[in-house]
């Protein structure tokens, strides 16, 4: 049972590496360098539906594969991409915001209603809402913790470059497509979760 468990833990994971690695050919080039990508959001995603671990680990494996020479660091490969390149900080971004967005949802979602202190089962609506609220934060997080490495890896390696000349580049430009993102996100993980927690085998 446990060999079986850990088998589709792997494929779901390896699955999500996957999806990561193919967001880097969808791209809008703009000003600056940083195209605009989905593989934030599919970072996040993998976080969000799969945990801390096994989403931090489809990351993981998405950063290896691209430090190896597999095109997916939005067409680039290479561990310079994220030692030296402009959105080297994005990338470390993506495992970061995963891990803390999946350890969002995995404290604090719950599919079930609990019995609270007084014995009482909590309010299925107020259950569903807190849900809601804490997916929400889960995605906000992730992305804030993406722009924050992303605008410390881009400031890295242009220090001449003033602060708001980094944010004019690396975040104003962005911040239309990633609130559309966590709009996009929020529906999708309340929606597939129970559903990928039941095929994992995770309670």
């Amino acid at each position: 049972m446990k060999n079986k468990t850990f088998g589709k833990k792997s494929v779901i994971t390896a699955l999500f590496a996957a999806l990561i690695c193919a967001g880097s050919f969808i791209q809008i080039p703009i000003p600056g360098g940083i195209p605009v990508t989905v593989q934030d959001m599919m970072a996040m995603l993998s976080g969000m539906l799969l945990g801390p671990v096994y989403g931090g680990l489809a990351v993981l494996i998405f950063l290896i594969l691209g430090s190896l020479g597999l095109p997916v660091f939005t067409g680039k490969a290479g561990l310079g991409i994220i030692l030296n390149g402009p959105t080297g900080g994005f990338l470390i971004g993506y495992f970061c915001g995963a891990v803390a967005a999946g350890l969002i949802i995995r404290i604090f979602v719950r599919e079930t209603p609990v019995v609270t202190e007084d014995g009482e089962p909590e309010k299925k609506r107020a259950r569903t809402l807190l849900n809601w609220i804490f997916i929400a934060l889960a995605a906000i997080t992730a992305t804030v913790i993406m722009f924050a490495l992303g605008i410390w890896g881009f400031h890295r390696i242009k220090p001449d470059f003033e602060m708001k000349r980094v944010l004019a580049a690396v975040l104003l430009p962005f911040i239309p497509g990633n609130t559309i993102k966590i709009i996009v996100a929020v529906p999708l993980v309340k929606k597939l979760c129970p559903a990928i927690n039941n095929f994992m085998d995770r309670t």
